[in-house]
């Protein structure tokens, strides 16, 4: 069948306002599942948006930020538990839905989780939701007593009069409690005060994970629900041009097949096998149009020219950078490049819709719970108000499912079959080919050292790929995007530049090619990181000098301070025979990161990491023992993408399309990690992200140390680093 061309949804006020609301922020109907939205009044007592109490003093503490792995929700918890001051063993969770949120004009606030900011950006009111129902709590329990609220404390679900010793629980007062007026000033513990906040609790969700209790977006039943599958044009820009259904509608299982916005075929059918076998033997012509003819070797010739363009977006300039550059006594330049790189996560994207004609719901695993909803509703062509989504336990986000392309598929293909529950899952290949990739990049960096070795001017021009004139370029500041210079910027809580440098020029050269750029666990700080980092070691040696003493003159004091912790617990310098150290550091996501990595290569060229020291000082710490185990994971995807990622292009199409192609590391290849946690205190760093931008370029400064090879381009499986080669 020939297509023709899709009809454009019309959208209401409520939708584009969300939808706008979901940009800028990065960020239940009758099929609610047990733990997906908030309790029901009639069941338990509500004392505010962030706490439900049981009569029996059961707690639960309701968390808008989305669970993927990272801890947030445990995190989120113990902050509320903290100043609510009731039993830890008695807390529960459960996720509002965005619909509840927009209803209740935004009550739990911002739904996005990403940019490791899940706890560092709600940290202050979701703490004000949890004291301001202790207040309430002692409010009604001291009017119950006829005494004032002063003379009434709080402490593990028990709340005392202290002069008489008379104590009530959290359940006995939650009826009177919920009936009060909130109080308007709410003040805060003392992080030196805390008790179940800042220390080592263990994570609310492993027990469910372990038992197999806990649900993920594809484990989702509901009562006559069919099974999706979708494979689009796979060269980004093309489109649909026809495609044969009467080869597959009589397979076995099939229900329907159909077209998706001129783009994408999917087929319905009673389990994903059958889907997945009809979609397999579908015949389909596809209109890759002008983005056919694009490949790797094209791409990196247009960075290539971006080096040396001269119109660029200046991201932080100090001094005379081209004036230093050409009066210095030496001149260092090298150029670097970062390719493609997938999400791969192991859940592929998955979401179940359920449309009828006055109302529509999503469950699916989302990092952007109003997006998703923005996006259903779009889909689906209702109100925002007839429409919500039921955030699931994702099996893997790494900034993917921020975007809501998978929800809106789900919706168009259930809204042509009403009343029926249709699950959508991508296949791998799906998956791996429809990705949102970390940005191609390449940067050329030009140093200036005085007679004494002294760094006195740097230019770095990075050419390449912006992420938000891919998704979101209503959010380009004149044309640039801020997103390109993380860990680059001039000041600033998010990734200051970390050295003193007296002549200072970093511009981007901005390169768009047709495949689409995401936000990418890390996102620009990865490759910015190796970029300074690397150079940074190159120069140091061009000038003769250690690598960590020649970063210890330049480095700003927090910068330096976790260097020096990283280096010293890994006794750099005193590596043991045969094996080498690297350094790197940078300021990401609010937070200070270094790591020293040790490292052998046999004459063969075989590399082994074999441990990484790691220094964090992310301001507060909510769970330390957490706090270590994201490092540890953070090493897990940074080297991974070091040593594997990399995402070529061929007739326009992506090549890897599974695990084949696209190696991850394995169990024998991870180093050791010791994480040296420093929290000074004073601000909220997040810690999901940040340590992934040192892991390549520690690893390959150790590789120069113990080669003297340079590696200038990743994925370190394309590099020979056999010795004498």
């Amino acid at each position: 069948m020939t297509l023709n061309a899709t009809p454009v949804a019309t959208l209401n006020r409520r939708t584009l306002l969300v939808a706008a609301a979901a940009a800028g922020g990065g960020f239940s109907l009758g099929f609610g599942l047990p733990g997906s939205g908030p309790a029901r009044a009639n069941q338990v007592r509500e004392i505010n948006a962030w706490v439900v109490i049981h009569p029996d003093d059961k707690v639960v503490i309701r968390v808008a930020r989305s669970e993927m792995g990272q801890g947030t929700l445990t995190g989120l918890a113990q902050l509320v538990a903290e100043e609510l001051e009731c039993d830890w063993t008695k807390i529960s969770t459960e996720y509002p839905t965005p619909g509840q949120n927009v209803a209740r004009n935004r009550v739990w606030r911002n739904f996005s989780t990403g940019g490791s900011r899940g706890i560092r950006e709600s940290h202050e009111y979701v703490r004000q939701g949890g004291a301001a129902a202790r207040m309430m709590l002692i409010q009604a329990a001291a009017a119950d007593w006829k005494v004032p609220a002063s003379e009434c404390a709080a402490a593990n679900s028990v709340i005392t009069h202290k002069p008489s010793g008379r104590t009530v629980t959290f359940g006995k007062v939650a009826a009177a409690a919920a009936t009060l007026e909130p109080p308007k000033d709410i003040p805060l513990k003392d992080p030196k005060d805390w008790k179940i906040a800042g220390k080592a609790v263990k994570r609310l969700d492993t027990l469910d994970k372990l038992t197999g209790k806990q649900l993920y977006g594809s484990d989702l039943r509901l009562p006559n629900m069919l099974t999706a599958t979708v494979k689009a044009c796979p060269v980004p820009g093309g489109k649909l041009k026809s495609f044969d259904a009467a080869k597959v509608e009589k397979m076995p299982g099939v229900k329907r097949v159909m077209a998706l916005d001129g783009i994408a075929v999917a087929v319905v059918a009673d389990t994903y096998w059958s889907a997945h076998s009809a979609l397999a033997a579908l015949p389909v012509e596809w209109d890759a149009g002008p983005n056919a003819s694009v490949s790797s070797a094209t791409i990196a010739a247009m960075l290539k020219e971006g080096l040396d363009a001269d119109q660029a977006f200046v991201g932080n300039k100090t001094g005379d950078a081209k004036g230093a550059i050409a009066s210095a006594a030496k001149k260092v330049e090298a150029v670097y490049s970062y390719p493609f790189q997938n999400h791969a996560t192991m859940e592929p994207m998955n979401a179940t819709a359920l449309y009828m004609a006055d109302k529509c719901e999503v469950w699916c695993p989302t990092q952007n719970g109003e997006a998703a909803l923005a996006a259903a509703a779009e889909a689906a062509e209702l109100p925002v108000a007839k429409c919500d989504v039921h955030k699931m336990l994702l099996g893997g986000g790494f900034g993917r499912r921020g975007r809501s392309d998978y929800v809106r598929q789900a919706v168009l293909i259930a809204k042509q079959m009403p009343g029926t529950p249709v699950k959508l899952i991508w296949s791998r290949e799906e998956d791996m080919a429809q990705c949102q990739f970390h940005p191609i990049t390449q940067c050329k960096l030009v140093g200036a050292l005085d007679a004494k070795g002294d760094l006195v001017g740097l230019h770095m021009r990075i050419s390449g790929q912006s992420i938000l004139a891919s998704l979101l370029p209503q959010n380009l500041q004149n044309g640039m995007d801020p997103v390109t210079f993380q860990g680059l910027n001039p000041g600033g809580a998010e990734g200051m530049f970390g050295y003193n440098i007296p002549n200072l020029l970093i511009d981007h050269a901005m390169r768009n090619p047709h495949i689409v750029a995401g936000f990418w666990r890390g996102v620009n700080l990865n490759h910015n990181a190796i970029y300074v980092e690397c150079f940074m070691d190159e120069l140091a040696h061009a000038a003769g000098q250690d690598p960590l003493e020649f970063r210890r003159k330049l480095l700003k004091p927090k910068h330096l301070a976790v260097l020096n912790a990283a280096a010293e617990k890994a006794g750099y310098g005193k590596a043991p025979p045969g094996r080498f150290h690297g350094l790197a550091q940078i300021m990401g996501f609010g937070s200070y990161v270094a790591a020293c990595a040790e490292v052998s290569v046999s004459d063969a060229g075989v590399l082994k990491i074999h441990r990484i020291a790691a220094a964090t000082d992310c301001g507060v710490a909510v769970n330390p023992a957490q706090i270590e185990r994201q490092v540890a994971g953070s090493f897990v995807y940074g080297l991974s993408a070091a040593l594997y990622g990399e995402c070529t292009v061929k007739d326009g199409a992506i090549e890897q399309t599974n695990f084949d192609s696209y190696n991850v590391l394995r169990m024998d290849e991870m180093p050791h990690v010791e994480t040296v946690l420093m929290p000074s205190g004073g601000f909220w760093g997040g810690v999901g992200e940040p340590t992934i931008g040192v892991a390549a370029p520690a690893v390959l400064n150790a590789i120069f140390a113990a080669t003297g090879k340079r590696v200038r381009s990743l994925p370190l499986m394309n590099a020979n680093l056999k010795r004498g080669a």
